[in-house]
């Protein structure tokens, strides 16, 4: 499954959304400072600089699956001084750099369509920019459009169960609920009122 053009595949795939996504996420960090390292987030039992260092980590995955096509199954560990901050910043252009073209990907013994990753590393990046902005105070829901074309990929790479490793349960958004609240909400994250 290497062509992008599958039926099965929402429009979305065509790209931007993980551009769109970065966006959002660097908008996010804007917000952070050094005092805010230990907070709470959305993510149940991760402070703000845990969250930072995995999407550092989720970054670095998403550059080298894209600009080498394959991943690999261990993460760098940051270095004793690396702020958190700029590492996820720094990672995230490179990230853009590298996702103008994306192939094939292999991780571990599976192999993806770069398209694919690309929309999965999306949500990924989305939704934690989303939890940067809520531990941070700011607060911004990730944009509509964003989040409703990540709704329309989340069938493909999120599965409905089990998801413990992933992602917690899905909770119930709020009836008429924006798409981006509708989104955290389907990845286990309760939107704020």
């Amino acid at each position: 499954m290497h062509k992008r053009a599958d039926a099965r595949w929402p429009g979305s795939l065509d790209g931007g959304l993980l551009e769109r996504a970065i966006g959002f996420v660097l908008t996010s960090v804007q917000a952070v400072t050094p005092d805010m390292m230990s907070r709470r987030t959305p993510c149940a039992s991760w402070d703000l600089e845990m969250l930072l260092l995995h999407l550092r980590d989720s970054l670095a995955a998403l550059h080298d699956g894209m600009r080498f096509g394959c991943v690999g199954m261990v993460p760098e560990p940051p270095a004793p001084d690396e702020d958190p901050v700029s590492a996820v910043r720094v990672r995230a252009v490179r990230l853009l750099r590298a996702a103008l073209a994306p192939g094939p990907v292999e991780i571990g013994d599976r192999h993806l369509d770069g398209h694919l990753m690309a929309a999965a590393g999306a949500i990924e990046v989305a939704v934690h920019g989303w939890d940067i902005a809520q531990a941070s105070g700011r607060g911004s829901p990730i944009p509509a459009a964003l989040a409703g074309e990540l709704l329309e990929v989340c069938p493909l790479v999120v599965p409905e169960s089990p998801r413990h490793a992933l992602f917690a349960d899905p909770v119930e958004p709020a009836p008429g609920a924006a798409p981006g609240d509708r989104l955290v909400a389907f990845l286990g994250r309760r939107p704020l009122p």
